[in-house]
Formats: C-alpha cells, sequence, structure tokens
C-alpha cells in the first residue's frame, strides 16, 4: 500500500490522474459515463420506498428528501483525482447505511463492550426481543453476516415482510413477503432489513446512547468528516432502555429514514478502511474488526459483515477479489479497491460496478 495523504478537516488535497498512474482520458471517459448514466429514479424517492413490500408495509415511516443528480469522486492515495456532479451534496444513501452499523458494533467489540461476535445477542439485550428457543441463539456474527433468521415484529414491521427476498442473488424460493419456514441460525443468508434493524436495537443496548452519537464520536469526528450527514430514525422507533428513551436508527432507508451523507464523507469512510482502521496514525478501528468485516459468509462468500464482497471477482471483474464495498439502493456506493489504493464513491448511479470497472480500466490504460 502506497502512503496515504489523509485529508485534513473540511478539506481535500487533489492529484492530476497521471501522477498517481491513472490514463487522464480513459478516466474522464469513465467520469462521463458515471455522470450521464443516471439511475431511472424520479427525484422524489419516496416513490419507490417499500413499494415491493405487501400492504400495511409498504408504507413509509421515516423521513425522506429529494434526490440530486449522478454524482460522486474518485479517490487515489487518499487525493482527489476526478469528481462529478454535486459530490458535497447531502443525500439518502439507502443500505450504505449498514456498513456504518457495522462500524458501530465493530467499535463496541473494540471497546470490550461486546467480548465476543460469536456470543448470543440475548446476553446483552433485555426484553423480549432476543427472547425464545429461536431467537436467543441468535449471535452478533448472525445478525452482521444476515444469517441471523430472527423472527418478530418491530416498529410494527414483520420479519417475514423480507422472506424470499433476493438481492445480488439469483435464488428466490418463494413471493417476496411470503412467510416460509426458518432455518437454524447461521444456516441460510437472507438480506432483510428488519433483521437489520433489530442488530441497530441491540447495539443500542450495548452503547446506551444513540448510534448516531457513537458513529459521530468513534468515526466521523477521528476521520475529519462534516457535521452535515444525518443518521434518522424511523417515526415510531422511540425505546425504553433503562428508563431512558432512545430513537432506534436502522440500517437503511427500505421504509425511510437511515443515513444521508455526501460522498465526500463516504470517501472518508472508504479511505478508513482502505487503511484498515487507522487514520493518519491514529487508531479508529482494529485490524481485528477489519477482519472480521471482510471474512467472507460461510453460506454466501459474496457478503462480509454488512460490507459486500468481490469473491471471485463477480461484483467488480475489473478488480482482485480483495475489492469490497458499502452499497445501497438507487446506485449507492462506497468501493475500496486496496491494489490501487482507491476508492470510488458513486451516487444514483445506473451501473455502480460499471463505473467501478471503467474507473480501474483507465489504470491498466496508463501502464
Amino acid at each position: 500500500m502506497a502512503r496515504i495523504a489523509f485529508p485534513p478537516p473540511g478539506r481535500w488535497s487533489r492529484a492530476e490522474p497521471a501522477t498517481l498512474g491513472f490514463d487522464p482520458a480513459s478516466l474522464a471517459r469513465a467520469c462521463n459515463y458515471a455522470e450521464t448514466s443516471e439511475i431511472a429514479w424520479p427525484d422524489d424517492v419516496s416513490t419507490m420506498i417499500a413499494r415491493d413490500d405487501p400492504p400495511p408495509h409498504n408504507r413509509i415511516i421515516g423521513p425522506t428528501k429529494p434526490r440530486g443528480s449522478a454524482s460522486g469522486l474518485v479517490v487515489g492515495n487518499g487525493q482527489v483525482v476526478a469528481e462529478w456532479g454535486t459530490p458535497e451534496r447531502v443525500d439518502m444513501t439507502f443500505s450504505a447505511t449498514k456498513s456504518y452499523l457495522w462500524a458501530c458494533v465493530a467499535v463496541a467489540v473494540d471497546r470490550g463492550l461486546i467480548a465476543d461476535l460469536d456470543d448470543p445477542v440475548v446476553d446483552y439485550v433485555h426484553g423480549d426481543w432476543f427472547s425464545g428457543a429461536h431467537n436467543s441463539t441468535v449471535t452478533w456474527r448472525h445478525l452482521l453476516q444476515q444469517t441471523s433468521e430472527w423472527s418478530g415484529t418491530l416498529f410494527g414491521i414483520p420479519d417475514t415482510v423480507d422472506h424470499n427476498r433476493a438481492v445480488n442473488r439469483g435464488d428466490r424460493p418463494g413471493r417476496k413477503g411470503e412467510p416460509r419456514p426458518l432455518h437454524t441460525p447461521g444456516t441460510f443468508w437472507e438480506y432483510n432489513d428488519v433483521r437489520v434493524n433489530a442488530l441497530a436495537l441491540a447495539a443500542l443496548h450495548v452503547w446506551r446512547r444513540p448510534l448516531s452519537d457513537v458513529l459521530r464520536t468513534e468515526i466521523m469526528d477521528p476521520i475529519g468528516a462534516t457535521d452535515a450527514w444525518r443518521w434518522h430514525p424511523y417515526d415510531n422507533a422511540e425505546v425504553d432502555i433503562g428508563g431512558t428513551t432512545f430513537a432506534s436508527v436502522p440500517g437503511g432507508a427500505h421504509w425511510g429514514g437511515g443515513l444521508w451523507i455526501s460522498a465526500f464523507d463516504h470517501a472518508r469512510f472508504g479511505l478508513l478502511m482502505l487503511a484498515r482502521g487507522n487514520w493518519n496514525g491514529s487508531r479508529v478501528l482494529s485490524e481485528t474488526a477489519i477482519d472480521a468485516a471482510l471474512a467472507p459468509c460461510a453460506v454466501n462468500p459474496r457478503y462480509g459483515a454488512l460490507w459486500w464482497l468481490n469473491t471471485d471477482r463477480l461484483a467488480w471483474p475489473a478488480a482482485s477479489a480483495s475489492a469490497f464495498a458499502a452499497q445501497g439502493a438507487g446506485g449507492n456506493v462506497v468501493c475500496v479497491v486496496p491494489e490501487h489504493d482507491l476508492v470510488v464513491v458513486a451516487r444514483w448511479a445506473g451501473d455502480a460496478a460499471a463505473i467501478v470497472d471503467r474507473v480501474i480500466a483507465s489504470i491498466a490504460a496508463s501502464a
């Protein structure tokens, strides 16, 4: 890994593409493609939220905002080499939020608030959420890898709403939202936003302070992010923990809310992951945490701990298998490509994977 030029708060250094091994013309074409291949979503993204859910769960229970235009940036060795659109704009980021939720759990492990990711969550959470013969066997790792099979209703939405949901997998054993028999936790992978929200609720029990505060003090402030990002809860997500009322935040915007953030702040988070938890000499996340995040799930090797992986180079063929990303609906991606010391952030992309591959190809073109 080359030496990373960590950006100070409020500033980014910029480099000419050729000085970092990019072919300028090829990179310019990649960025033009990114800007002109915008996703076919309306500006009012609320019309895209929960639309595939059966009634009465096809409703919005968190805030939304109109989206911006296609935007993003390319960061090499910590320096901006290209950008398009309005990367400073704060936008909804949908399930890319999940990777930030992972960070809150990872810091809890680093601080000793969670002893082991393979501990049953019921040991840390009071109440009925993780009680019973089935849910009491769910571990933190199960929730992080989306193999928990947690069963229940959270904030008025049952886990069954995402049964048989197909995300980046061709197999769908039944119709989405159709209840199916539960598997033993850890043996079946399913992308399920209710279960991810159960993880956020469990992390809130551990921290006993809002996860937005945890993210700010433990991650975003140390890496010099702006104060413009927000992590919005649902309207009905207040819970009592030890006599104090907290709003539990979701791991995405399936029903509204979630993390709203700029591409520039996304890029800082990507740089932190590229540097394996180090920020300019300060340890923000342990390397053990990074390794756990990027360890392939046994029943879906394309997924880690709320991070998407490039196992067998299926996601981004131009990158090596070590690439990984935070990804969300609407063409939102924060892709980290370690072999090139590269972070690519794309918002509202029609084909985010093609953008990443074209950026990488612009490096090969200069060789």
